[in-house]
């Protein structure tokens, strides 16, 4: 039981801690900024649900993090390749 209050401890850790300044950057600023908050968040997330994964004691919910990171990586491609030297902005 305790190791269950360690991982829910964990994952709130990991989506207070780091979810609102990626959010933050990936939605002000240059392309530049936007660009690392997306990066911070696809690799925050995935690691909050493996521990939220571990805090409900179900492995079959590992699945979910893998397809996300696949997701975030593709994401990331397709957003360096659409973006514009003139998208910059003041900032």
């Amino acid at each position: 039981m305790i190791q269950t209050g360690i991982w829910s401890v964990a994952t709130a850790a990991l989506l207070v801690g780091a979810v609102p300044p990626g959010a933050l950057l990936a939605a002000r600023g240059p392309a530049a900024h936007r660009l690392i908050g997306l990066q911070l968040i696809g690799s925050v997330v995935p690691l909050a649900l493996v521990t939220l994964s571990l805090a409900v004691r179900r492995p079959d919910y590992l699945i979910v993090p893998l397809v996300l990171v696949l997701l975030s990586f593709a994401g990331t491609l397709v957003f360096t390749r659409l973006i514009d030297p003139s998208d910059d902005g003041p900032g």
